[in-house]
């Protein structure tokens, strides 16, 4: 009898996860639940930061009556955070399939329209079965002349997509599909920082330093007043600060690593992993072999426009890359054009 009635409460506690999932497909995905509960951390992370402030600090709640721009621009600050990082998390970081159906469907506007004089209907068959058909496919073509000449497909075919990776691709096991400009897979976020998305994160955690700084000014002034007052309000602001102060310092490291990598079109995974990718494993580590300039770095990062095909350097111009600076580069700006 006992065994009887567990089977059914474990029928029926099945029934209703099959229910919830039915209505919330996105809970029936492990990897989507994980990341729906770290960004729902992270929302009370900061309401309850935001919300003891305000709760203890009497002296705060008088500034805002008479200085109400003050409040209302932190708040503002604090909403678009979470406004950036919402954005941010839910954008797409360009994947590979997505450029594939671009260039497929160019291909055949350009075809069908030298056949039909500029009227001409546009039919577009499975890009990626397309792209499998062989070295004939416009994205073949195009990612052939990508790479250097001589380089083997398999150097750039994905071993798990079966599609061709245009030069700085790679493949995100988490979210299994491969990344344009791939930089890393943010556990926070729940997505990928790629080609499409990169400049966005890079927003994020600009807003987000500047909140936790102006936050971390507000618990410091609230206990450099009233650290002689109430001993356990005091004990609960003092480890919040703490941790307030490391998460600050994380963040603006971060900022600067990122601020580098975009000054010198680099990425994560091509910093950290150069001797795993093939064509640049034999490129020293002073040398950045994409880099443009500052200016031309910033202006296709922050305008984007087909970037993310970018040709590998030829031997000549990462000899010319890797050729030390002098007081004429210096005064010609060699590092921003």
């Amino acid at each position: 009898m006992a065994f009887t009635d567990l089977c059914r409460q474990s029928c029926s506690r099945a029934s209703e996860s099959d229910r919830c999932y039915r209505y919330f497909p996105c809970l029936a995905d492990p990897a989507r639940r994980s990341s729906l509960c770290l960004r729902l951390v992270l929302v009370i992370m900061h309401l309850v930061y935001a919300g003891i402030l305000f709760l203890f600090d009497k002296d705060l709640i008088e500034k805002t009556r008479r200085e109400p721009w003050y409040t209302a621009l932190y708040l503002l600050l604090f909403l678009a955070t979470l406004v950036q990082y919402f954005i941010t998390a839910c954008s797409s970081p360009g994947y590979v399939i997505d450029a594939i159906k671009a260039v497929s469907l160019l291909a055949n506007c350009n075809r069908d329209a030298s056949k039909k004089n500029g009227s001409f209907v546009v039919i577009v068959d499975d890009p990626l079965r397309r792209n499998l058909l062989g070295s004939d496919s416009p994205w073949s073509k195009t990612v052939m002349d990508l790479h250097l000449p001589g380089t083997p497909t398999r150097n750039y075919i994905c071993s798990y997509c079966n599609v061709d990776q245009p030069p700085r691709a790679k493949h995100c096991h988490d979210c299994d599909r491969c990344v344009l400009k791939f930089d890393h897979h943010c556990t926070w976020l729940g997505t990928c920082i790629g080609y499409s998305n990169h400049c966005r994160f890079w927003w994020y955690i600009f807003l987000e330093s500047a909140l936790c700084l102006w936050t971390a000014f507000l618990y410091i002034n609230y206990l450099h007043i009233n650290i002689s007052q109430t001993w356990w309000k005091s004990a609960i602001m003092v480890a919040m600060l703490i941790f307030l102060l490391m998460s600050s310092i994380f963040l603006l490291l971060l900022l600067l690593f990122h601020s580098y990598l975009i000054l010198t079109n680099q990425t994560t995974y091509e910093l950290i992993r150069r001797q795993r990718i093939s064509y640049l494993s034999h490129v020293p580590r002073r040398v950045c072999p994409f880099n443009r300039g500052m200016c031309r770095n910033l202006y296709y990062f922050c305008c984007g426009g087909s970037s993310y095909l970018e040709r590998v350097p030829t031997p000549h111009e990462l000899e010319e890359r890797s050729r030390p600076y002098t007081c004429w580069d210096a005064l010609t700006c060699r590092c921003c054009f």
